[in-house]
Order: C-alpha cells, then sequence, then structure tokens
C-alpha cells in the first residue's frame, strides 16, 4: 500500500495523467468527435450490419445519397467517428452516388466498445457494405489510420473493391514511432482513467507498426486505381508516406499523387472540394461507359 500511496502522490505519475491525452491526441492525428450524438436527419441515415469480427461485431453507419448509385465508403482515423468526419462530406453527395461513412471498430456507436487493432480485421468489418451491382465495384477512401485500412481491402477483396483514396494516409511503418508515455497510458489502472475513443486509439497506435510490416508485402498486389492525397505540412502523418507508397504499390492500374502544397494533416474539414474531385475521376475511372454525369448539390 505505500507504493501505491506514493504513486498516487507523486507529481510525475498526475504529470503524465494529465498530459496522456492531450500526446495521444497529437500522435493520432484526428479532431476529436465533433458531433458524437448524430444519428440522422433528413439527408443522413444510420444504420447498422452484423459483421463477424472481434467476436461478433455491430457495426454503425451513416448512409446518404442514391440508393443503388455507385459506392463511396469513407473511413476515419484514430480516433474518431464517421459523423465528426465525414458528415459535411454525406449531406453534399454527387447525383448518381450513395455515400457511407462508418464508425470503425472501437469507436462511434460501433458495438461493442473494445478496438480490433488488426488491419485485415478493419478491412474485414467493411466487406458486407461492398457493393457490386451492375458492375459496380465499391470505391474506398481512407484518411490517416483509415488509408491502410481501405489498402488492406484493396489487396483483399479485389474483385470487389474498385479503387482507393488514400488521404494522408499512414502506411510507411518506418515512420511510425510509439512514444514511452502511450506504453504508460495502456497499463491499468492508467489506462481505466482514458477516454474510450483514447484508449482504444492508443492500442492500434502502439500495434499500428507491426500492422503496417504485415500489409507491406500485399501493397504490391494492389491493382486497383489508387489516388494518394497528402500535405506538404503534414506533421502529423509525414508526406514522406507518399514516395513509400509510390515504391511498393507496383502493381495498380494507374497511381496519382495530389501534393497539396502547405497543407496539414485535416484534408477532410478543409479539402472536400479535392476529395470530391478525386471520387468523380475514380468512379469515371473504374465505369466510365455506366456512370451518370454527377453534380454536386447542396441541402
Amino acid at each position: 500500500m505505500s507504493k501505491l500511496k506514493n504513486i498516487l502522490t507523486s507529481i510525475k505519475f498526475w504529470a503524465v495523467i494529465i498530459a496522456l491525452p492531450l500526446v495521444l491526441i497529437g500522435c493520432a492525428g484526428i479532431l476529436i468527435d465533433s458531433d458524437p450524438e448524430f444519428i440522422s436527419d433528413d439527408f443522413v441515415a444510420r444504420e447498422t450490419v452484423d459483421v463477424a469480427i472481434n467476436g461478433g461485431t455491430k457495426l454503425s453507419y451513416l448512409r446518404a445519397g442514391t440508393p443503388g448509385g455507385q459506392r463511396v465508403i469513407f473511413v476515419h482515423g484514430t480516433p474518431g467517428d464517421a459523423a465528426g468526419n465525414w458528415l459535411d462530406i454525406l449531406k453534399n453527395v454527387p447525383d448518381g452516388f450513395e455515400f457511407f461513412a462508418v464508425d470503425r471498430p472501437g469507436f462511434g456507436l460501433t458495438r461493442p466498445k473494445r478496438q480490433v487493432v488488426e488491419l485485415d480485421a478493419q478491412a474485414a468489418a467493411l466487406e458486407p457494405l461492398f457493393d457490386t451491382r451492375l458492375g459496380r465495384k465499391t470505391i474506398l477512401a481512407g484518411h490517416s489510420l483509415g488509408g491502410p485500412v481501405v489498402a488492406a481491402a484493396a489487396a483483399n477483396y479485389p474483385d470487389q473493391v474498385g479503387g482507393i483514396l488514400v488521404l494522408a494516409g499512414a502506411l510507411d511503418p518506418d515512420l511510425e514511432d510509439v512514444q514511452f508515455i502511450q506504453y504508460v497510458g495502456n497499463i491499468p489502472p492508467i489506462s481505466w482513467l482514458l477516454p474510450r475513443m483514447l484508449r482504444n486509439a492508443n492500442r492500434e497506435l502502439i500495434a499500428l507498426e507491426d500492422e503496417l510490416e504485415l500489409l507491406e508485402p500485399k501493397l504490391a498486389g494492389i491493382h486497383q486505381p489508387v489516388i494518394i492525397i497528402h500535405g506538404t505540412e503534414d506533421k502529423l502523418v509525414p508526406y514522406a508516406n507518399v514516395p513509400f507508397m509510390e515504391a511498393t504499390m507496383t502493381g495498380t492500374s494507374t497511381l496519382e499523387v495530389i501534393r497539396i502544397e502547405g497543407m496539414n494533416h485535416f484534408l477532410q474539414w478543409r479539402q472536400q472540394d479535392i476529395i470530391m474531385d478525386a471520387v468523380m475521376k475514380m468512379s469515371a475511372e473504374i465505369l466510365p461507359q455506366t456512370m451518370p454525369e454527377a453534380t454536386i448539390t447542396s441541402e
């Protein structure tokens, strides 16, 4: 008991407790959920689908747009959720498109609440939402840690994924650097004091380097078109990830890099027009003969 008392009265201990959430937010590079209570409105519906991962998962997602249109699934990073990252985009869906945004396992309203650190399992969670009706394959767009998730999905489900957009994606394992304080934050009782979102994000980030090393050999097997969008001033997921992707994604039908000078990490809040243009270009590339002419409409 005396050791525990000394720890609980230690200034260093409480400094770690106070600093840890801020450090994890910075390491994750994603804004805290801006609207975690969002369920649905006149433009966006919330639905769930059963997924056979994590002992059984009810994946929560948002859907908007034209039912049966070209499907695009948006995948957030860590921490985050569908509404906080993608709600504005889902309220401005082009005609002829159907947009989905998922709460990844461990985040938002997806249940159970525990984290899933394996990229292959994260990719498998998306598979029930893939749509290949009328020859249309699904387009995936992943931001930050969502980037390797959509890359894993493209590699693992080539017959269902038509193309991917990697938005400020973290794919180079050599660029992952786990801070000592993150290991401290993963040890009970300290981990119990963290909000669920930060606790799960921390565990994902600790595991990410190993997961990216497992993903790396699969990148050459991605044969779909890929569009990479990355800012040159991204301090959270460095632009150096881009040459890594160019060097490893050698089997893509096309690979385009959109380099945004002076841009930071937060593309979906500051560069929505560029993202939407890339979605339109990707859809025309994977099925140009059947895609309707699309126009972006606002609410």
